[in-house]
């Protein structure tokens, strides 16, 4: 465990993508097997599942460290983080704890088979083992909440340099539902043949954000074009009569989408088609808040799939007749998985075609029309290219459409996290509904460190009333809100949800009576529905 805390020290206290892979390489040669497995799992989003109420570990802390709840929830807010607050409050720094990374990960997966008393009993103790790094990593652990600042990618590129086994070959390895419970790591490792992992789909392919103007990207004839769906990406798998449907966050969500099962006997064993889940009905795809419908839940209803049906609209095909395409060229496989489609010929299976195009201006005015189609914009790929592991510049590119925006009134704010926790830095926006400002968006992301100190000490200024950590303020301030969709929402007081709302910038012009309206957003969604019709 200290061996694996100081690991997540060392890369906390670098930006250097080469000294976060020496890192990892180095404790890689030390680590146990068992731990190396843990790590592996912990860095590629297996986590183990909460264990503790928050509200347990907070009475805990506070009695630890001889202090009032209270006065510990205000530490709390000030430091943004409950795994690092306990760290720094709870004292002790005896540093006395010696076993493995996994067997302090089988104590937080059994915590919850204990009684309160026990449970209360073996964490303290171990807080009083551990340092304050330790104690935070063992917190993170027992709340669900572990994330550290590296990419599976620079993972695997440390597992590869210390395995010798190739990069690529790994990242596939690594993919699907494995567990570190009942798996080695010489098997997760070595396993080439995949036999015990029929449902293992690939390492996804990524594109990059167009960065330049695209008339640089050379002769047009040269790529293919396909507009950017809204929905999920995802692989659909057929081997061995069996089907299986992964989220590109590896997740398997077969069950979810129950419509993809006549694909089963349709495909032929060794098919791996990557697309986009989608719902759909009359040749084109809904609103992607219906889809959000369906996500989440246990069971999905005979509403719900009545109310948002999917498809799977395929952009690609990675493996056919068990042979593994991606080495192939984007056209050969393109070209495949087109006579493919047409030879199924289901509703539920649909080709993402072709945008035609000569002139990169042709392909611009295509981009202009994305949102009719209710596209987020295009993607645009070399036909020479390979399915490569994650992002490669110069092969894949997505070109979305700009942002919709509105002018939103400062209503609340919170503090952040992290380097950020000092700070109110997570804002929620309101729009005129008559002479009220309702709420209709939160949103963190978008101001520069100068605007953000600004915006902090109006908010320590002029604060109207305390909720918990968020502050109601005096409503002056006014930005503007950017924003990819927009539809209806019950769930929501103003009665509209954005897609990926952010602030696009501070309209230091504007007094708040020039904000839009709540009418303005419902205008926007009929002047969308209507240019979907």
């Amino acid at each position: 465990m200290q061996r694996f805390a100081q690991l997540i020290e060392r890369m906390d206290a670098t930006t250097s993508t080469n000294e976060k892979v020496q890192a990892l390489t180095d404790y890689f040669e030390l680590a146990p097997e068992s731990d190396k497995l843990w790590t592996i799992a912990l860095l590629s989003h297996r986590r183990p599942k909460r264990s503790l109420r928050t509200t347990d570990l907070k009475a805990w802390a506070a009695e630890e460290a001889n202090i009032p709840f209270w006065l510990f929830d205000e530490c709390h807010h000030i430091v943004g983080d409950l795994s690092e607050a306990i760290a720094l409050v709870v004292p002790g720094d005896t540093n006395t704890d010696t076993g493995p990374l996994s067997e302090h990960i089988e104590l937080v997966i059994a915590l919850k088979q204990f009684d309160e008393a026990e449970r209360h009993a073996r964490v303290v103790d171990m807080w009083k083992r551990l340092d304050r790094i330790g104690r935070f990593v063992f917190n993170k652990l027992i709340t669900g909440g572990f994330r550290i600042g590296v990419s599976q990618k620079l993972m695997v590129r440390a597992l590869s340099k210390h395995t010798g086994v190739a990069e690529d070959e790994l990242a596939h390895q690594l993919m699907g539902n494995w567990d570190p419970q009942s798996t080695s790591f010489h098997d997760l490792v070595n396993d080439r043949d995949g036999g015990t992992v029929r449902s293992r789909p690939y390492p996804f392919c990524l594109a990059y954000a167009v960065e330049v103007e695209v008339g640089t990207l050379g002769d047009p004839s040269e790529w293919i074009a396909e507009h950017k769906w809204d929905g999920i990406r995802g692989q659909l798998i057929v081997r061995d009569g069996e089907l299986y449907v992964w989220s590109r966050g590896e997740e398997l969500v077969t069950d979810k989408y129950p419509e993809y099962a006549v694909l089963r006997d349709a495909l032929p064993n060794g098919t791996v088609l990557d697309g986009e889940i989608l719902p759909w009905r009359d040749d084109m795809p809904l609103p992607f808040q219906l889809l959000q419908t369906r996500i989440g839940r246990k069971t999905v209803s005979q509403r719900a799939l009545k109310e948002a049906p999917v498809a799977l609209v395929a952009y690609d095909l990675l493996e056919w007749e068990g042979n593994d395409l991606r080495s192939e060229s984007l056209a050969a496989r393109r070209a495949l998985l087109k006579e493919l489609v047409q030879k199924i010929d289901l509703p539920v299976l649909r080709l993402s075609e072709e945008v035609g195009f000569t002139s990169w201006n042709e392909l611009a005015d295509e981009r202009d029309r994305s949102r009719e189609k209710r596209s987020e914009g295009l993607m645009i790929k070399r036909r020479d290219s390979e399915y490569h592991v994650g992002r490669k510049k110069g092969d894949w590119w997505k070109w979305k459409v700009d942002a919709l925006t509105i002018d939103g009134v400062l209503l609340y704010a919170q503090r952040g996290h992290g380097r950020r926790a000092d700070l109110y830095t997570d804002f929620t926006f309101a729009v005129w509904k008559g002479e009220e400002l309702v709420p209709f968006a939160k949103a963190y992301s978008g101001l520069t460190d100068i605007e953000m100190k600004k915006v902090d000490a109006y908010v320590k200024a002029n604060t109207k009333e305390r909720f918990g950590p968020v502050r109601s303020v005096v409503p002056k301030l006014v930005f503007e809100i950017a924003f990819e969709g927009i539809g209806l929402s019950p769930r929501h007081k103003s009665g509209v949800a954005l897609r990926f709302p952010r602030i696009h910038r501070w309209r230091t012009d504007k007094p708040i009576e020039e904000a839009n309206s709540l009418q303005d957003l419902m205008d926007l969604i009929d002047a969308r529905a209507k240019a979907a019709k």
